[in-house]
């Protein structure tokens, strides 16, 4: 039986796109060494679901998270329909709709309010990941996956969807700086199935590893406090990030049979800069391999679960992937868990 391949991907982000000085200035800060750190980041541009004209840093707990479910719904229905009008296909095709995201909480989940919102089927099955972080978007292409090997045929479309700037803590701690410095805001949708018109484009997804390491559960996700998300991000990341990965890397890759070198793209999730520079020392990899995941960082920023996404769509558009092409893709993220994809074009 085939595996369930990509049929569409389709990424949006909020419209109103802000510089790195523009951003620290809005958030209120005023010290050169945050500024420094916002200008070392590796970025460039960031979108953010805020107003350019009347920017705001003392919005309550419940202001944050009606931004974040305003900014959800309208960045995630612009992914979807993107990806969808990509495959000639509708709402309607869709047999299953999972909605992964960690930036805000509503409840019906944001996945549920799109049904109506984009006219779904009224038998679509569904499910929202939430709390996964960066990681997310992995193991929701996996449970995409579990589905349309399931049920050959069926049409498994899934949303990652994250408003960073709704979960925006202001404080001088470095690790909430360096938060603030380089997430942003943005969504990626992905139409999976064993069925439907073949794409050179697009890889089929052939098998999944995940590495979860409990000792380090404190040192990456939110906490509440105030009332508020604040991002937790420890300095240890740096130099775990890419041991962990390896452990989820090593296994995927031995069990079919392939070495680091059969490996064309990396689909690497850009947490950071120290971050990337160090994966790409651990693995061994060039420049050019690590292109894509640098080019969506300096471009995008860090939108959590939707970033590895962008990564792939730079792949399918500018590496020119050929037949029988090999892919890994990597995120890291809470729990703290390294999560991989071994792809096949």
């Amino acid at each position: 039986m085939a595996h369930p391949r990509i049929l569409a991907l389709g990424t949006a982000n909020p419209p109103h796109r802000f510089t790195q000085e523009q951003i620290f200035r809005m958030a209120g800060y005023h010290s050169q060494r945050i500024l420094e750190v916002f200008q070392n980041s590796d970025i460039d541009y960031r979108h953010l679901y805020v107003d350019p004209q009347h920017p705001r840093n003392d919005e309550t707990p419940d202001e944050l998270n009606a931004r974040y479910l305003r900014g959800a719904m309208e960045t995630g229905w612009r992914a979807i329909h993107r990806c969808l009008e990509s495959a000639g296909m509708t709402p309607q095709d869709a047999d299953l709709f999972l909605v992964c995201s960690c930036t805000g909480y509503v409840c019906p989940d944001v996945g549920t309010r799109l049904i109506g919102h984009l006219r779904f089927r009224p038998d679509i099955e569904r499910g929202p990941l939430v709390g996964l972080g960066c990681a997310g978007a992995v193991p929701t292409l996996q449970r995409a996956w579990d589905y349309a090997s399931a049920r050959p045929g069926r049409k498994a479309l899934l949303l990652t969807v994250e408003i960073c700037s709704a979960s925006y803590y202001l404080d001088n701690t470095l690790e909430t700086v360096v938060g603030n410095a380089i997430c942003a805001d943005g969504a990626a949708a992905v139409l999976m199935s064993t069925d439907g018109a073949l794409s050179g484009s697009f890889p089929e997804i052939v098998d999944f590893q995940s590495f979860v390491n409990p000792e380090y559960l404190d040192k990456v996700g939110f906490e509440q406090k105030e009332g508020k998300l604040r991002i937790i991000l420890a300095a240890e990341i740096r130099d775990i990030a890419a041991p962990m990965l390896e452990k989820a890397a090593t296994p995927l890759l031995a069990r079919h049979g392939l070495r680091r070198e059969d490996i064309r793209f990396w689909v690497a999730h850009p947490g950071g800069r120290k971050v990337v520079d160090n994966v790409q020392k651990h693995f061994g990899l060039t420049d050019e391999q690590m292109r894509f995941s640098k080019m969506v960082m300096r471009n995008y920023g860090n939108m959590s679960s939707a970033t590895v996404l962008f990564v792939l769509d730079e792949v399918v558009r500018n590496g020119a992937p050929q037949p029988g092409d090999w892919g890994m893709m990597l995120a890291l993220g809470p729990g703290m868990a390294a999560e991989a994809a071994l792809l096949k074009w």
